[in-house]
């Protein structure tokens, strides 16, 4: 039942990516969407892989969505992306909600943080010092929004039964 293909597991990508891309323009609107220092609400979201495997799918749509906004461009837009489907791929395989934290943090910090430093100083001497700042102010923020709210939502949606309503084990 994984592997197989359906309209809900389409219809819950569909929602996040609705959803990421909503929270992400709210944060956009406050001027914390793009930049070295981020803080995207929706990237609580990144932890949906660890439950439901397709929401990698809807979290990269949404953030190309999100990327169309930002002052990077198709660096961003293709780079910025891959690393949030990227990460909700490796979300996925995790094993427990601690874990399933980690590679948001990892993806954005490494990919993400040399896409602004490029953005901003293109591959001069000025990119690895930029590179560097930026790995520890965007994973910093990364880490609080995937270790504090996203533990929260899996909790939440573990604890209310939505989890498994959403995957199918009820009956229909």
């Amino acid at each position: 039942m994984q592997g197989k293909f359906s309209v809900r597991r389409l219809a819950i990508a569909a929602v996040t990516a609705a959803m990421y891309a909503a929270l992400s323009y709210v944060a956009y609107g406050f001027n914390s969407a793009f930049g070295p220092v981020q803080f995207r609400i929706s990237e609580a979201l990144t932890l949906l892989p660890f439950l439901f495997p397709e929401t990698a799918w809807g979290l990269f749509v949404g953030c190309i969505l999100t990327n169309l906004l930002s002052q990077y461009g198709a660096v961003d837009i293709v780079f910025g992306s891959l690393a949030t489907l990227l990460a909700g791929l490796w979300t996925a395989r995790c094993r427990s909600k601690w874990t399933a934290a980690i590679p948001p943090v990892v993806c954005n910090g490494v990919i993400v943080s040399a896409v602004v430093a490029y953005g901003t100083n293109g591959f001069s001497r000025a990119f690895w010092p930029a590179w560097g700042y930026n790995v520890l102010t965007i994973s910093g923020s990364e880490a609080v929004l995937c270790f504090v709210l996203g533990i929260i939502l899996v909790d939440a949606l573990e604890k209310s039964g939505a989890a498994g309503k959403l995957q199918g084990s009820h009956a229909a």
